[in-house]
């Protein structure tokens, strides 16, 4: 009988109300399951540190903050993490194709296959496993209302994505990859670990791998809403490699500044304005994936 440790963010859109419902979802599964409430930001960390020796699994219950703050507190210790759907975006989740609905997320963790994966890390010592932003999408985040998640969840972000898409924000970029300068004016960079969303469907760039030991640096330049537009549907249809607006790099050390300074965002959430630098730690994170996700 396995023993699951489940992290819940109480704070989180639905974590505190769904943690009775993993917890019974865990018991049919055949495992034993102790509950811990995070109280602060930073809080998941310290829990999982303090009392993953005691587990078998660690599930978390929250949003992608909360599911990190784990991730990177248990990296390179070898401890299986499966991530609940409890927040608003829940980018992890769905870029790892586990279920949104808590019971079925559960049975498809515990039934399902380890996977050990990269982590980006950044100079702050914060880890990510999709990827770091800049551009539309720190919009996006930073522009959605906390009023507006709490009544519309994850479609709440729609106005506000296509508010900062259509502005065509464009900037100066300045990136250093392995020691390569690269220089050019933007509309967004993605600092990629994962493929993409919603289960690899929609993909940030070529051939990216969570564990070939590489980050991967993707360059967007759009100058219209239809270049956009024309990247949006290749990343969806598999084409991304050709799409004229895009420029793709890899790297184990990546640097970003911009001019004017532009804040950034990892794994959905806001962590301050740039420069930053991010270095790849191979195979860090030992993640339970559902079988037949897109990262088995």
């Amino acid at each position: 009988m396995r023993r699951v440790l489940l992290v819940v963010n109480p704070a989180s859109r639905r974590g505190g109300a769904l943690a009775e419902r993993a917890r019974r979802a865990i018991g049919r599964a055949g495992a034993t399951c102790d509950v811990v409430m995070t109280e602060r930001a930073g809080h998941a960390a310290e829990l999982a540190a303090a009392c993953a020796p005691h587990a078998d699994v660690v599930l978390t219950l929250g949003g992608d903050g909360t599911a990190m703050e784990v991730v990177g507190a248990l990296a390179g210790q070898g401890l299986p993490v499966g991530v609940l759907a409890g927040g608003t975006g829940n980018q992890v989740v769905r870029a790892l194709g586990i279920p949104l609905r808590v019971e079925r997320a559960v049975a498809a963790l515990l039934g399902g296959v380890e996977r050990a994966i990269d982590l980006g890390r950044l100079a702050s010592g914060r880890h990510f496993a999709l990827a770091v932003g800049v551009g539309p999408d720190v919009a996006m985040i930073a522009e959605t209302s906390a009023a507006a998640k709490r009544r519309f969840g994850t479609a709440a972000y729609a106005v506000s994505a296509v508010r900062a898409i259509t502005r065509l924000e464009r900037f100066d970029a300045r990136v250093t990859v392995d020691g390569q300068v690269i220089e050019r004016s933007v509309t967004a960079i993605m600092l990629a670990n994962l493929p993409g969303v919603e289960n690899g469907r929609v993909t940030f760039g070529p051939g990216i791998r969570p564990d070939d030991g590489l980050l991967d640096l993707c360059l967007y330049d759009w100058r219209s809403v239809g270049d956009a537009l024309r990247t949006f549907w290749r990343a969806g249809t598999g084409g991304i490699a050709g799409d004229p607006s895009s420029t793709f790099y890899r790297g184990t050390a990546i640097s970003v500044e911009t001019s004017p300074l532009r804040d950034a965002e990892a794994d959905g959430e806001l962590i301050g304005s740039v420069p930053l630098r991010a270095t790849v730690v191979p195979l860090a994170a030992r993640l339970l994936v559902p079988r037949g996700s897109a990262t088995t």
